[in-house]
């Protein structure tokens, strides 16, 4: 890999993984449209580990707050909205790796992330729900459960995972900003998990891609993602998600003109 494509890679990751557009699809739609080879699986993971030093610089105060104090409701809330994810991943394993070698899926999955946007926006005001939101700190075991569901169908390319777990708070009445700062607080042990399975095989991944490449992926990716959490929580708290839902439907519209091609 060369560096260049690195840069553009791990630019592309940590814009997208927070914002609810799917950085998974943007990436597989990238490889396909460039012609980009697959990215070794070492620095798929190593991108995402920038995006995590992300995570843990903007919300230093709550991952803090969180290793002082392991043992509160918040840490339940995010074992518990992991735990669907994990079992996902290991049924159905096969299924997802198909899903990311090709690119037929990348529209429909598009299309549904635009989707749930959309409900997630609209379904609350239609049932009248009260416009006081609930904070995080009255988040309940049931929420937990179904942001975690909604992650786990975000394990799919194309799906959004801070979309999906952003539309499940939404529709739970939780505090917008409140449901954005859970959903990135739940991407780190994701990408603990993802590391920890890479760490066998790191000096070979290490080999194969470049020291030089994986390390400004891992850069790029890092601030990259600092720009779009910073971004992501502005726009939650004064706007709504309607322009993301667009976007997404748009690149889903896109995917299955192309067809063929990003298959």
């Amino acid at each position: 890999m060369t560096v260049i494509q690195a840069i553009v890679l791990g630019a592309v990751q940590g814009i997208t993984e927070f914002l609810p557009v799917s950085s998974s699809g943007h990436l597989v739609l990238l490889q396909r449209l460039l012609k980009i080879d697959e990215p070794p699986l070492l620095f798929d993971t190593m991108v995402h580990v920038g995006t995590l030093g992300a995570v843990v610089i903007v919300l230093w105060e709550e991952v803090l707050a969180l290793l002082k104090k392991p043992w509160q409701k918040q840490t339940l809330l995010l074992v518990i909205a992991t735990l669907p994810t994990v079992g996902a991943a290991l049924l159905f394993n096969d299924v997802i790796e198909a899903a990311f070698r090709g690119g037929a899926l990348l529209g429909p999955a598009f299309l549904f992330t635009a989707v749930a946007l959309t409900v997630a926006e609209l379904l609350p005001i239609r049932a009248g729900a009260p416009p006081e939101k609930r904070p995080r700190e009255k988040m309940n075991l049931l929420d937990a459960v179904v942001i975690g569901v909604c992650q786990s169908v975000a394990i799919l390319p194309a799906v959004s995972r801070s979309g999906l777990t952003l539309s499940g708070s939404l529709l739970r009445n939780i505090d917008r900003e409140d449901a954005a700062r859970f959903s990135f607080l739940l991407s780190i042990p994701a990408i603990l998990g993802a590391l920890v399975l890479q760490l066998a095989g790191f000096s070979d991944g290490v080999s194969e891609t470049g020291g030089l490449s994986l390390a400004v992926g891992t850069l790029t990716a890092f601030l990259s993602g600092l720009l779009a959490i910073r971004l992501m929580l502005k726009i939650v708290r004064e706007k709504r998600l309607f322009g993301f839902a667009a976007y997404t439907a748009v690149l889903g519209i896109l995917c299955i003109v192309l067809g063929k091609h990003l298959g």
